[in-house]
């Protein structure tokens, strides 16, 4: 009996090109195939909110998953034909440490206090994550240490996760203690039975690393930028988790190692089965 195998993925610079390097043409076709599976669970984990994942599924011809864990782990849904269904369990969870006035008033405030931090457009905010821009020219290292002080100074319970986009913007998502993407993912397994051994992410961004370093079999697809890579590699190190991190190299069914390509690389790196699925 197949082994159940869950499949978790980022979406912006991973699954879905970000046009900085070159995407594999049959990449993207495998991985809708192994997918497609029944022994595999594909669930999205991403920064986008419900329907700019939608958008993407639509937009990139993204096969339709299981599950999406959306605003950076701040959210948790099943889709069963069509329909989202939000976790009610998980929103427990983080309720128990953020009430529902937090985050209007983080919004308001931190702005207010640090020059070159913006609120993001009311979109991208959601009841148990808040996000901002850190303006170009911004020294995101103070301003993170800043914020942090601050929030500490006032003992709000927040997690700070730091990232950038494709084209270099700088990110900030302030959650419950209890959520982001690794959180999640764990509650996922916990929640329907995924082992560790039969579960593999892929990221590429700062958002990702908590789950690049973390026990999980992950993979760094090789289109990363070369600090998150570096700091992937160190922070998995200190650790002691650099055997559960697989950063893409290429060579793979005369695949390169970027977007998807890499994905799959990894899949096979640490699911040996998987690669007779891709022929």
């Amino acid at each position: 009996m197949s082994r159940r195998i869950l499949i978790c993925t980022d979406l912006d610079g991973t699954l879905i090109p970000d046009g900085r390097a070159p995407e594999s043409p049959s990449a993207r076709e495998r991985f809708a195939r192994v997918v497609a599976r029944s022994e595999v669970t594909l669930a999205y984990v991403t920064g986008r909110h419900q329907a700019l994942v939608e958008e993407a599924i639509v937009g990139f011809s993204l096969p339709v998953p299981q599950i999406v864990i959306a605003d950076v782990g701040a959210t948790i849904y099943d889709i069963d034909q069509g329909s989202w269904r939000s976790w009610k369990s998980w929103e427990s969870k983080l309720a128990e440490q953020w009430d529902t006035g937090t985050a209007k008033e983080l919004i308001m405030f931190l702005p207010e206090q640090f020059a070159g931090l913006r609120a993001q457009e009311a979109s991208k905010q959601a009841e148990f994550k808040v996000s901002f821009y850190l303006e170009s020219g911004t020294d995101s290292r103070e301003i993170l240490a800043n914020v942090r002080d601050r929030l500490a100074r006032l003992e709000t319970p927040a997690r700070s996760i730091f990232s950038r986009d494709s084209f270099g913007v700088g990110l900030l998502d302030l959650l419950p203690p209890a959520a982001g993407k690794l959180s999640a993912i764990e509650f996922l397994m916990e929640q329907r039975g995924f082992r560790p051994e039969g579960t593999v992410f892929s990221g590429d961004s700062g958002n990702d690393l908590e789950v690049l370093a973390s026990r999980l079999p992950s993979v760094l697809v090789a289109n990363a930028g070369a600090e998150v890579q570096a700091q992937a590699r160190e922070t998995a190190a200190a650790k002691g988790h650099s055997e559960a991190l697989y950063i893409a190299r290429g060579g793979l069914l005369g695949m390169n190692a970027n977007y998807a390509a890499g994905i799959l690389e990894g899949l096979v790196h640490f699911l040996p089965e998987t690669s007779d699925w891709l022929r």
